[in-house]
């Protein structure tokens, strides 16, 4: 287990270094869900995550012989920024090794930090390895993502800002990726209320704590594409398991839609911007995957490390996966006034054309037919419903995409 006094320490370390993230009650949500919600925002921190207290714990906490040679790590983004960051303002030197497919704007902000990037891995596991044989070789000081017991504990600072905020909680939804954040939090949050509820969230798509806990075991988890990036991970930590096993009451599974769905509330309802790792804990309660959820509870929005390219197809995803966004093909004679028509159609069904296009020259249309491509900006699949509906009984051969 991980010593309670280690995280008071480094809440102590921490206090005047990083920022003490609002906690901010979400009166939409609450009614939403019939339970008061709130959220931490860790997307508000320095460098835009929580990774800068483990990582900023982890060095400061150091003798400065340990960090002669430079500080090395391997990182899917956010905790690249907290060593970058952290080793900038100690004046030591950071070097940082991230997956091929990590997102331009997390590479550039680690840049900016003033590290060395080493873009190399198909995921944060090959990265890793190749972080750990270029520290052996160099003699810096490898700076572990999460498990660490400095590193959980500077994550844990987030549990007693908790419990100082909001001393009467009841639950707490943490993402999960290797396990640092929860097994810190949970930590300091059990050891002075032991009533409260610890739900972690993983991805579908990364599931490695979820597995491993079923086998009673660690195990590697196959590894999909996900929009929660940051928390993909094969294997969780040797040290963050055991802590995990015996202070977490529940791990639950969030799909890919409902992450996009997730963000996009949290843009509407709340304007903040959540990357799709902070947006897991809200999907996990909009989704109904935490049973019986009664008192003040908190969802840990984790961070805010999103490029913009990511959140144009985010949006349409969890538009499209809201019901608020559909795409037609319908064919119609090549005649003049018919695409008039077919506008004033989808006009009479309250839809708005939000594009709209057209194709007279592929070989697989039959002579005298045009192929119109729509997206529509609707209110629902009630509302999607009513104007396939309506489209069909004006004569319409209408194909819904994907």
């Amino acid at each position: 287990m991980l010593p309670y006094e280690l995280i008071v320490e480094a809440f102590d370390r921490l206090r005047k270094r990083v920022r003490r993230t609002e906690l901010i009650h979400s009166h939409h949500f609450s009614e939403k869900l019939g339970t008061p919600i709130y959220f931490k925002c860790e997307n508000l921190q320095r460098t835009g995550s929580f990774k800068i207290r483990g990582a900023l714990n982890f060095m400061t906490a150091q003798p400065r012989e340990n960090l002669a040679k430079g500080v090395i790590t391997a990182s899917a983004g956010n905790h690249a920024q907290g060593v970058a960051f952290s080793a900038d303002l100690l004046g030591v030197k950071a070097t940082v090794f991230m997956p091929e497919s990590t997102p331009p704007q997390k590479v550039f902000a680690t840049r900016d930090y003033g590290a060395e990037v080493v873009l190399t891995g198909k995921n944060f596991d090959e990265s890793y390895t190749a972080a750990v044989k270029a520290g052996r070789e160099s003699g810096a000081l490898f700076v572990h993502p999460f498990d660490e017991p400095l590193v959980m504990a500077g994550q844990g600072t987030i549990g007693l800002e908790l419990l100082g905020d909001l001393p009467d909680l009841a639950n707490i939804i943490i993402p999960i990726g290797g396990g640092g954040l929860i097994s810190g939090i949970a930590s300091a949050v059990k050891e002075t209320l032991p009533r409260v509820r610890i739900i972690g969230v993983e991805a579908a798509a990364a599931p490695s704590m979820h597995y491993s806990l079923k086998k009673g075991e660690i195990v590697e988890a196959p590894l999909a594409f996900s929009l929660a990036d940051g928390i993909a991970v094969k294997r969780v930590g040797w040290k963050t398991f055991p802590i995990v096993r015996e202070l977490v009451d529940e791990v639950v599974l969030v799909e890919e839609e409902e992450i996009a769905q997730a963000i996009v509330a949290l843009l509407e309802r709340t304007k903040l911007l959540v990357e799709g790792a902070g947006a897991v804990t809200l999907a996990a309660l909009l989704n109904g995957r935490v049973k019986d959820l009664s008192g003040k509870t908190v969802c840990l929005l984790s961070g805010g490390n999103i490029d913009v390219r990511t959140i144009s197809l985010v949006v349409e995803r969890g538009l499209l996966a809201a019901g608020r966004y559909l795409k037609l093909k319908v064919q119609l004679a090549d005649i003049p006034g018919s695409l008039a028509q077919l506008s004033a159609d989808v006009a009479a069904t309250r839809a708005n054309i939000y594009l709209i296009s057209h194709d007279r020259r592929s070989i697989a249309l039959p002579l005298g037919r045009t192929e119109v491509s729509l997206e529509l900006e609707t209110r629902g699949y009630e509302h999607i419903e009513e104007v396939i509906r309506y489209l069909t009984g004006r004569g319409y051969d209408v194909e819904v995409q994907k």
